[in-house]
């Protein structure tokens, strides 16, 4: 299973069906899905010279040029479309929902091609937006689609979009998967019972023909773990989100003083960057090293240009010139992103935030817990938000132990300069996601990493206990693989026929040759991806393959920001 490679299948066939000089047409929410897995070199390789968006109602009429479509089948798209085809711009149109159109969708559209220009309507079901191979995300944002409505229910709209992109999700990759979901979870339980209804309801499109592999769709709840997006991280990919922020794959550098102009926006893409494909798992230590060697590389490719004497040099050189452009232009990105994160790390104190974090979250010391949080936030060096975070995790994590000192820590907070609304998200937190809310207790789990303390390569000083959680949802999944089901999961749907259920995942002697899909309500985290990547390496052999998807991607920031604007205000 490969998220980047499904949603490929379907831009290439979009601009390559089309023969002859086009026009690409997208809306607000396909822009960045094809952005995510496309570059314009390639749509220019396919002789697509314009790409704009429907809603821009000032273009050039082009009549000699054909027009390709990738539109979402939401009202606002439709309805855009619709003023096109009274209008029409160019000669011919080809277009491509990226999901289901309902029927009275295609007669308005019917209706209104009076001009008949219209040649093909296509559902091409790339309508998720990818991350990398393994990790995909729905878009969901406050401000577009708030997640919750009252309490841990869903918004409407957001229920809606996330059917639609994880349904459309399945059909690329061709799967019906049994499906399962947290049981104490009621948002998993409508969003598995959602699935089902379309997977019954559209049953012809989710009749292909199957592999010889059984997939099983795991809905997970982001209440059960609230501790992992508010982590500070330490590999390459997670640290540029938590730290500086990815937006559709895009990191926004403007705001460095003195920013060369090529880097003021940096696009990141496993796909198209080999040094970012062979770094993103890479721990802050390891990547000074791996940036030093990718520098080193350049240079020496670099000196050897300059030994042109001869004809043969010289058409050597040309040939070259590319791939030695392209190596330079990435160089400078790297080195430019590495030397940002290396500021924000010196300048906000992240690894002594880190290290009191990964405390919190891994190791039961109360008094030491207390006496570190309370000096820092007492510091004036340290930033507002870490000082909250830590805060936040110190009441998750001592919530009910005798001598909680959660109220003390506020106040404190709010008497250092901390924004009385934003010291409220200690409460807003464990309204959402506290013990009584939680499936089991987290902060029992016996971690990997324990009390050992390795030192990171090429980076003195830094040591493992930066890096000791592991993300709930690879334990989960570490006995699933083994063939443990626990009390965990709800193994079927309530309401449906029994009989007619797919078997429970794996059995008594693990699991293999199966598709595990995990979806997060409520956003799934790079450490979650990258606690993926290490199981599908680690069970190659069983040829079994775990995608990560979740109804966004979070660092900290969103995270909070997400639960700020469903239940805040709240007093304590």
């Amino acid at each position: 299973m490969d998220a980047l490679k499904a949603a490929q299948y379907y831009i290439n066939r979009i601009v390559s069906d089309t023969s002859g000089m086009k026009v690409l047409l997208l809306d607000r929410e396909t822009t960045p899905i094809i952005s995510l897995v496309s570059t314009q070199s390639f749509l220019l390789s396919k002789e697509t010279y314009l790409v704009d968006r429907i809603e821009n109602g000032n273009r050039d009429v082009m009549r000699h040029l054909k027009c390709v479509c990738f539109l979402r089948p939401s009202e606002s798209s439709i309805h855009a479309l619709l003023d096109e085809l009274r209008s029409p711009k160019y000669g011919d149109y080809y277009i491509y929902f990226s999901n289901i159109l309902k029927k009275s969708m295609i007669e308005m559209l019917a209706e209104n091609d009076e001009s008949e220009v219209v040649r093909e309507i296509q559902e091409f079901y790339a309508d998720f937006y990818v991350v990398t191979p393994l990790l995909f995300h729905i878009g969901l944002s406050p401000s577009v689609y708030p997640l919750f409505a009252e309490g841990h229910s869903w918004n409407p709209g957001a229920l809606s979009r996330t059917v639609q992109g994880l349904g459309a999700l399945l059909l690329s990759l061709k799967r019906r998967p049994n499906i399962r979901y947290e049981r104490n979870s009621a948002m998993a339980l409508k969003l598995g019972q959602e699935i089902e209804y379309l997977i019954s309801h559209e049953s012809n499109l989710f009749s292909t023909k199957s592999t010889d592999k059984k997939t099983h769709l795991l809905i997970l709840d982001r209440k059960n773990d609230p501790v992992t997006p508010l982590l500070t991280q330490w590999t390459y990919h997670a640290m540029l989100h938590d730290a500086i922020g990815i937006t559709n794959g895009r990191i926004d550098l403007s705001y460095v003083p003195d920013i060369r102009p090529e880097v003021k926006e940096i696009m990141i893409s496993q796909d198209q960057d080999s040094f970012f494909k062979q770094s993103q798992y890479l721990n802050f230590g390891d990547l000074g090293l791996s940036i030093k060697e990718f520098v080193d590389t350049y240079q020496s490719k670099t000196k050897s240009h300059h030994q042109i004497e001869s004809i043969s040099d010289m058409k050597r050189f040309v040939e070259a010139y590319p791939e030695f452009r392209k190596l330079s232009g990435n160089v400078t990105k790297h080195v430019t992103l590495v030397g940002e994160l290396s500021r924000i790390v010196n300048a906000n104190h992240l690894l002594k935030v880190s290290e009191l974090e990964q405390s919190l979250a891994c190791n039961e010391q109360h008094s030491n817990d207390l006496k570190s949080l309370k000096a820092m936030i007492s510091d004036s060096k340290f930033q507002p938000e870490n000082k909250l975070r830590c805060v936040i995790l110190y009441a998750l994590r001592y919530e009910r132990m005798q001598g909680n000192a959660t109220s003390e820590l506020k106040q404190l907070l709010i008497s250092s300069g901390v924004d009385a609304d934003h010291v409220a998200m200690v409460d807003v937190v464990l309204r959402y996601a506290g013990i009584g809310e939680r499936q089991s207790d987290i902060f029992q789990n016996e971690n990997l990493f324990s009390r050992g303390r390795n030192i990171f390569k090429g980076l003195q000083g830094v040591e493992n206990v930066y890096t000791q959680h592991n993300p709930a949802v690879a334990e989960m999944l570490e006995d699933i693989l083994r063939g443990r089901q626990g009390l965990h999961w709800q193994e079927r749907l309530p309401n449906l026929d029994l009989n007619a259920r797919p078997p429970l995942i794996g059995n008594e002697n693990g699991m293999f040759n199966q598709d595990i899909i995990v979806f997060i309500v409520g956003g799934a985290t790079m450490e979650e991806e990258l606690a993926v990547a290490k199981l599908n390496a680690k069970h190659e052999s069983q040829n079994v393959n775990i995608l990560l998807g979740g109804t966004s991607v979070h660092n900290s920031r969103s995270f909070l920001s997400e639960l700020s604007a469903t239940f805040f205000p709240l007093t304590s």
